[in-house]
This record gives structure tokens, sequence and C-alpha cells, in this order.
């Protein structure tokens, strides 16, 4: 048996046609799941009794197992999901001013190694399917309307309309799985119908994947960069030392772009480490060749970091400097912190 939801669209009308079925039932099919939520392929009403016997004997529709979940003060909520080998992740809702976001794993932990996360303390257990990626917007989506979203009901209200694989582990260490699961959260016919401009993938800087990746998808790529020297960024982010700052930047000036569109540089302020002023000057000069804006994100703490937070006047200055010499940068205000749902604090472990 088979999880259907690790198949692609043309993935499943391929199959359709060596069972000697007409193809379009791959559009019905998907339609089923990803719209109208179905469990069972005995709801697919508009498909024959023996199409859906041929279905059932071949293909399941799994969902993710939520074991736990927790709301932060702000309305965010973490989702403890548990995996049928008996591994965790996390994926997080993130309420925005009308809709959601919704931050995804690609791994069950992480190899990278990056000192700043708390994910990277765990390690790597293994990259995720398919089906597992996808299930995660599958699930919550499905999660927000069994839960209530009116405001009547205390909840933050708004539909899931964003994505971001900003969760546990590198999504282009897991390339091909990931981008089978961005093309079923993109069919804008029969899937999850998420616009590529709301998707965006992060990553720490895997530069042969960065080189493959618009050949794959549209979505937006967001780099995590932190640092504006190989030094500093090779003890924060061990991935330097094989794909050098000079390197991840000449892949991301080759990054074919839509129009308008820029790559999102994530920078990770940490006290006394990466936030002098000479550091921001120096970012703006890394990047001012690109089409590039910058997310300023403060440092969250946690037990298992020796490192600390600038001060909120440090922050405004690093970025200001930025914002003087025309660089465009906004203070990504982190949502969760209370629950370890911020960046780099996801770890998924039993939720209390």
């Amino acid at each position: 048996m088979h999880d259907i939801t690790g198949m692609t669209r043309p993935g499943l009308v391929q199959w359709f046609e060596k069972q000697g079925m007409r193809s379009f039932r791959a559009g019905q099919v998907f339609k089923w799941i990803y719209i109208k939520q179905a469990e069972t392929f005995g709801e697919m009403t508009d498909i024959s009794k023996d199409v859906r016997q041929i279905l059932s004997d071949n293909f399941t529709i799994p969902r993710l197992r939520l074991e736990a979940s927790r709301f932060s003060a702000d309305g965010t909520e973490k989702l403890l999901f548990g995996l049928r080998d008996g591994n965790r992740i996390e994926s997080v809702l993130i309420p925005q001013k009308d809709h959601f976001t919704l931050c995804i794993s690609s791994q069950a932990g992480c190899a990278q190694g990056c000192r700043f996360c708390l994910t990277a303390k765990c390690g790597l257990k293994r990259s995720l399917t398919t089906s597992e990626i996808v299930a995660q917007v599958r699930d919550a989506r499905r999660h927000l309307e069994t839960r209530g979203t009116c405001t009547s009901s205390g909840l933050p209200a708004g539909p899931l309309s964003n994505i971001v694989f900003m969760g546990m582990g590198e999504p282009l260490a897991n390339f091909d799985a990931v981008m089978d699961a961005i093309e079923t959260i993109t069919d804008s016919d029969f899937g999850l119908k998420f616009s590529p401009r709301r998707v965006t993938l992060s990553t720490c800087g895997l530069v042969p994947e960065i080189k493959r990746l618009d050949k794959h998808t549209d979505v937006n790529l967001a780099i995590s960069l932190n640092a504006t020297d190989d030094a500093t960024r090779s003890m924060l982010m061990p991935v330097n030392r094989l794909y050098p700052i000079a390197e991840l930047l000449e892949a991301c000036r080759d990054f074919r772009l839509k129009p308008r569109s820029k790559i999102t540089f994530e920078y990770i302020l940490i006290k006394d480490i990466n936030d002098g002023d000479q550091d921001a000057k120096k970012l703006v000069k890394l990047l001012s060749p690109l089409k590039a804006k910058v997310n300023i994100i403060p440092f969250n703490e946690h037990e298992l970091s020796d490192f600390k937070r600038p001060s909120p006047e440090r922050v405004s200055r690093f970025v200001q400097i930025l914002l003087d010499r025309r660089m465009t940068a906004i203070i990504r205000k982190s949502k969760g912190d209370d629950i370890c749902a911020a960046c780099g604090q996801l770890q998924a472990e039993m939720l209390e």
C-alpha cells in the first residue's frame, strides 16, 4: 500500500494510464483529497465503485498524528505531529493580520549544526517523505477548520494562505521530496492551491541545490546568512566551510527571479557576534549588487545556547544603518517565543 499524498498529480496520471483507466481521474482524486479533505476513497462519489475499490486496494490517504498543541500569548500555535516510525516533527501556525502562515518542517531534526538553532541540537533523524511534508499543510488546514477560526471562538481568524519552509531541517537537503511536495502545494487546479508567491523556501546555503532550484519551482527563496565574513559565518554555520559567502552570493546572483521579486536574506542578530556597525555596513556592501531584502531577526534565546539577544537599541541602530544606505530591511517580530515556537527553537519534544 502506498501513500497517495506522496504522489504528484502527473505521477497519479501515469498510474491511472498504466491501469488502463482514464487519466482525468487523477484530478478528481486530488480534488477530493486536498480541496474536500476526504478521509477515504469511499467518499469520492463522482468516481465509480470499481475505481474506488482499486484505489483502496492500492493506496491509503494518510494523516499525521497530532500528539499535542500549544498556544502562545500572541495566538501562535505550535503543533507536534507524530510520524509512523515514532519520530516527531513540529509545525507552527502563525496568525497574521487577516490570514495564517504555516511554518513547516522538511526533516526530523537537522544535520547542519547551526550553533544558534535548537533543532540542530537534536541531530538528524531522517528526511521526511513527500507525503509527510504535504500532510503538514493539509492537516493544518483541517485543524484550523475544525478548531474554529471565527472571532467569536476567541481564536485568531483568517484562512491559511502562506507557507514557509522554515521549520525543522534543511529543505534543500531533502530536495526531491520537497520539490514534489511543493508541486502539490501549489497545484492551482486540484491540489492545495497556494500561490507560489505565497510559498517561501529557506536554506542555510547549499549552493549546488540553489543552482537547481529555479529550474523546478517559482517559490520565493530565503537565505540564512547571519554573518558578513567567513570566519564568523563558519563559526555559526558549519555549511559555510563547504560553501563560503562569496560562492553563496554568486549562486544568488545567478538565481532566476520573477519580475519585481527579491531574495530574502535572513540575518539573526546575536549580541557581540554579528551586530556591530561594521557588520551592518558590510552587509550592505555584500548585498547591494543583488536584488535583495533583509529580515533582521533578534536572536531567540534558549537554555542550550550561550548566545544573547542584542538590546532593542542595538537592533534599531543596525537596521537604521541598512535603511540609511537604501537597503530594504525589516525587523522580523518573533512570534511564539513563549512556547519555543520562534525561529530556531523547534525541537519536537513532547509538549507539556
